[in-house]
């Protein structure tokens, strides 16, 4: 100030004598003007010869442009030592609010130098008003806190009386209300280099307002003397200390907030939320400790995990309990860091498996929990398999929160690829029980590939994973997903999946386990069925020589294997498996009860009635309570028992009508054609010349 005032004193003298040569500029000018005007165009020469005094005369100008900008820069110089007088005054006679005003010239004043190229003015400017900002700041910041004492601030403990139960209520109000109209004042002039002493967290997208800075400082001294340093309450262990402390300022301080402060910043047309801010503030504390502790948590993978944990719940209270804005960061995105996030993906993996390894070698892995309810056990999953989705719906919970899609595009490829290692060693533990698949464990792997299945199907139609998705194809992540050009293309087209690999795995390993189990179920009851098959049907008198009919000795034994297994596998599979299973069981022992019995022995009308007998009183009731129709499970069966019960005269017509049809193709409009001659009799599978094969099974043609 006392060089910009030397220099305004020595020049003080110059301008007169400035001036007096830009008017003798200025007059030369218009002379020259009004010449050119009163003379035509001279020659060549002329001008050649006049060259000289030209450039003599634009140096001239030249230099006078040049005293001109000086006389500027140092009209700027003394506006800002007037300035700065200003607020000095202003100061001296506690004038806040003239010199706030004096301020905001200086940064309207700072902004307009901008493009002027003066570094060295601007920078001169820029540390006056830095000083002077620095001076009322702290002037306003002492009145501030000594009104914020007399309010019992801070909150440290849940209030328990009213926040203004003192008798001059009123006027702490009033300097509250002043003190923080002028500091949201005083913040608006801030130049764009900040003092180090206000500058905020990178994480930060717009600084606090200056009320809340000033408020934020004793609840950061407490918190930096409580977790920081060699207290005990810095444990790299407890992270939930901290986080517990800072949401109970959050709690704690709301009120006062909303009450106190935010009419007053409403008032001063600041739109913004006095809680919201402080929250962001004590936010900034937590990020700057979580960032620390988990660099120093990368080599230690349980107190690693314990912070992950702290971490999101905090997040997810934040979000709750305290209404913070979605669009604000928390403390997610610092979990997103190179080295933090490949660590927790690690960890996840790592204990993943080993609690796959523990569920799978648990005493009780393979029996339901639900066992003994059974609303509860539709889907009868064992425990590992319902164990296994929990842990995987549990990292689900724990990665949805983040906001980075990329990352949360990591972590499916780490489901998945958990999900695939469960199913190896599903097909493992099968192998081993496949000589017997209709041992419990057998069929408890089955519903767990059943379960697994059917949980990744409903997640397929999940919102959240909908839009991971959509996430994928955006982002280009098949490469983290290891998905092919197909699946992309299906994936964006919403025809696929992102799990629709593994269920085609699943899918697969699940029918291959039903076939074999079909087919040793099937074994068993055609090895019970020999008798039956070698009964004496072409001998068996007629069923009106009987008096009552009843189940062939010889199909007992099948019988009751049949209604055996059924009963077994209901007890054992769940609903949709066990459904599966016993029409598939009905279509092979359809097959086999039409190949093996009905085509391998000739009838009597006795022998016809008494299979009839057999399949719709028997076979088929055993089916019936299942569903409400099980002849249509055995069609062969039930249309062979048709043709071979015919009365003689129906079965001589048909069989005339459809050996006319084999040796010439009539199209009489009389003559019915041989399939609706068999869908009259109701025989709608089997074709033409199976029931020609069926009628010469019949004993009883009369002698021609």
């Amino acid at each position: 100030v006392i060089c910009v005032m030397q220099v305004l004193t020595v020049s003080s003298s110059v301008p007169p004598k400035v001036f007096a040569a830009l008017s003798a500029a200025e007059q030369a000018r218009c002379s020259l003007q009004d010449f050119l005007l009163q003379f035509p165009p001279c020659e060549m020469s002329f001008w050649e010869g006049a060259q000289p005094w030209m450039d003599t005369l634009g140096q001239t100008l030249n230099q006078v442009d040049i005293i001109d900008r000086h006389m500027k820069y140092l009209r700027c110089l003394q506006h800002i030592e007037e300035l700065s007088a200003a607020v000095q005054q202003c100061l001296m006679t506690s004038s806040i609010w003239e010199a706030i005003r004096a301020v905001d010239s200086m940064a309207a004043l700072d902004a307009g130098l901008n493009q002027s190229g003066c570094s060295h003015l601007q920078n001169f400017l820029r540390e006056t008003l830095h000083f002077w900002h620095k001076i009322i700041k702290d002037r306003l910041t002492s009145d501030f806190e000594k009104v914020l004492t007399q309010l019992q601030w801070p909150i440290i403990s849940p209030p328990t009386q009213s926040l203004t139960p003192s008798a001059n209520s009123q006027e702490i109000n009033s300097q509250l209300d002043l003190l923080v109209t002028q500091l949201l004042a005083l913040q608006t002039s801030y130049p764009p280099a900040w003092p180090a002493a206000l500058a905020m967290p990178p994480s930060q997208a717009t600084p606090l307002c200056l009320p809340i800075q000033i408020m934020l400082l004793p609840l950061s001294r407490r918190f930096r003397y409580h977790f920081y340093g060699n207290r005990q309450t810095n444990s790299l262990s407890k992270p939930e200390w901290y986080l517990t402390q800072v949401l109970m300022w959050m709690g704690n301080s709301s009120t006062f907030m909303e009450e106190k402060i935010q009419p007053i910043l409403d008032r001063a047309g600041a739109t913004i939320s006095a809680r919201v801010e402080l929250c962001r503030g004590l936010l900034s504390l937590v990020q700057e400790k979580v960032a620390s502790d988990a660099s120093r948590l990368l080599y230690d993978d349980v107190l690693f995990c314990h912070l992950v944990e702290e971490v999101l719940q905090f997040e997810k209270e934040l979000r709750s309990n305290q209404s913070y804005p979605t669009v604000l960061p928390g403390v997610l995105h610092l979990l997103l860091e190179d080295a933090v996030l490949q660590k927790w993906l690690t960890v996840e993996k790592k204990m993943a498996v080993e609690k796959m390894d523990a569920m799978l070698s648990a005493e009780g892995a393979w029996s339901s929990q639900y066992k003994d309810i059974s609303d509860m056990d539709e889907l009868k999953a064992p425990d590992c398999a319902e164990t296994f989705m929990t842990l995987l719906q549990v990292i689900t919970e724990r990665y949805r929160a983040l906001p980075c899609p990329s990352a949360q595009l990591k972590f499916l490829g780490l489901q998945r690829e958990l999900v695939d290692d469960f199913r190896i060693r599903l097909t493992q533990v099968m192998k081993e029980e496949s000589r017997c698949p209709l041992s419990a464990r057998y069929c408890a792997i089955l519903n767990a590939v059943n379960y697994i299945s059917t949980i990744l199907g409903d997640w397929g139609d999940n919102v959240f994973f909908l839009q991971l998705q959509q996430a994928a194809v955006s982002l280009g992540e098949e490469e983290v997903l290891g998905l092919g050009v197909t699946e992309v293309g299906r994936l964006a087209s919403l025809e696929g999946s992102l799990f629709e690999g593994l269920l085609a795995l699943l899918d697969r390993l699940k029918g291959d386990m039903m076939v074999r189990l079909l087919d040793w179920t099937m074994r068993e009851i055609a090895e019970k069925a020999k008798p039956y098959c070698q009964d004496r049907w072409l001998s068996l008198p007629s069923q009106h020589d009987q008096s009552t009919m009843s189940l062939s000795s010889s199909a007992c034994p099948m019988m009751l294997c049949v209604s055996d297994r059924l009963l077994n596998l209901h007890q054992v599979l769940s609903f949709s498996l066990f459904q599966l299973s016993w029409q598939g069981l009905a279509e092979r022992l359809d097959n086999f009860l039409y190949q093996d019995v009905i085509l391998s022995n000739h009838f009597s009308d006795g022998g016809a009635a008494q299979l009839q007998f057999d399949m719709t009183r028997n076979l088929f009731p055993l089916f019936g309570h299942y569903c409400k129709r099980p002849e249509n499970f055995f069609k062969h069966v039930k249309e062979a028992c048709i043709i071979l019960c015919l009365n003689v005269g129906s079965a001589i017509l048909l069989r005339d009508l459809l050996k006319e049809s084999e040796d010439v193709m009539r199209d009489c409009a009389g003559d019915p054609s041989p399939e609706s001659a068999l869908n009259e009799l109701g025989v709608y599978c089997l074709a033409s010349c199976d029931v020609l094969i069926l009628l010469n099974l019949r004993a009883s043609w009369p002698v021609q």
